[in-house]
């Protein structure tokens, strides 16, 4: 398991595209027949793919955790993105189809995966944060999520969020987790934008077509900086951040949060006239 330092807003400024993209875009977690992880220091976040093919995987234990199981002292979203497969969890097994989510609280002893079709498997996501308190496993499908419509036409940034990890959902430790869809002819998300004093927040992308891209903006309001973001591609954002895009055409992306507070409006506006 690589692990991805954190940077302070002094360090960052100085980076070049090849060091903002080192350290701030996780390109690679999706690989046919493996099981992906990232350590990103900064709330301690665990950020990974699994694609089974014609296996079973099994969760890793990396040696940095220093623990008998992944879950040990840890609580993990899944949420899956290709074809429909399998999460085992204690020998309870979870059918996901496409953007359903499984939460799998602390204690858990084992977690596999597997996919229906090795044709068009099954592509989990991982989010991962250490957890004091244990909470029970939870399957949401697509369906069950908490909807909010957001934005307009007029913006560009019409979409639709839904909470599927949240207090009054599915209760967890610290994760907060869900997705964005923005709407035909919207590209802009997060905008106007904002940071996260107390926690820290990931976007992972997908529905990005072939040949497309969303450039993700990040950085301090005042010293902004992009990353040009591809399918299946996650950015990483700091609790002094800002963290928003905007794509060639409309996109999807999975959002989740690890910190201090679950409360989804806790965030600390930036007005587009402090933007530099």
């Amino acid at each position: 398991m690589k692990t991805i330092h954190a940077l302070d807003p002094v360090r960052s400024r100085q980076l070049d595209t090849a060091g903002l993209r080192e350290h701030f875009l996780l390109t690679d977690l999706f690989q046919a027949g493996k099981v992906e992880l990232r350590h990103w220091e900064v709330d301690r976040a665990v950020i990974g793919g699994a694609v089974p093919t014609t296996e079973l995987l099994a969760m890793p234990i990396p040696r940095e955790m220093a623990a008998e199981t992944f879950c040990e002292r840890r609580e993990v979203g899944v949420m899956n993105l290709g074809g429909t497969g399998t999460v085992k969890v204690d020998g309870t097994a979870y059918a996901l189809e496409a953007c359903d989510a499984l939460y799998v609280g602390r204690g858990v002893k084992s977690i596999t995966f597997a996919s229906d079709s090795a044709v068009a498997p099954a592509r989990f996501y991982l989010l991962s944060f250490p957890a004091h308190s244990a909470h029970p496993t939870r399957l949401v499908r697509k369906a069950d999520a908490n909807v909010l419509n957001l934005g307009s036409p007029a913006e560009a940034n019409a979409r639709v969020l839904r909470q599927y990890i949240c207090p009054g959902r599915v209760e967890s430790c610290q994760l907060v987790m869900g997705y964005t869809e923005m709407l035909e002819g919207s590209v802009w998300n997060t905008f106007k934008p904002h940071t996260h004093a107390r926690r820290c927040e990931i976007y992972l992308y997908f529905g990005v077509s072939e040949g497309e891209c969303v450039m993700h903006f990040m950085g301090e309001p005042t010293e902004t900086r992009h990353l040009v973001v591809r399918d299946l591609q996650a950015a990483l954002s700091p609790n002094w951040s800002i963290h928003g895009g905007c794509g060639s055409r409309a996109y999807a992306f999975v959002w989740g949060m690890g910190g201090e507070n679950q409360v989804f409006t806790d965030m600390d506006p930036v007005a587009m006239d402090r933007l530099a």
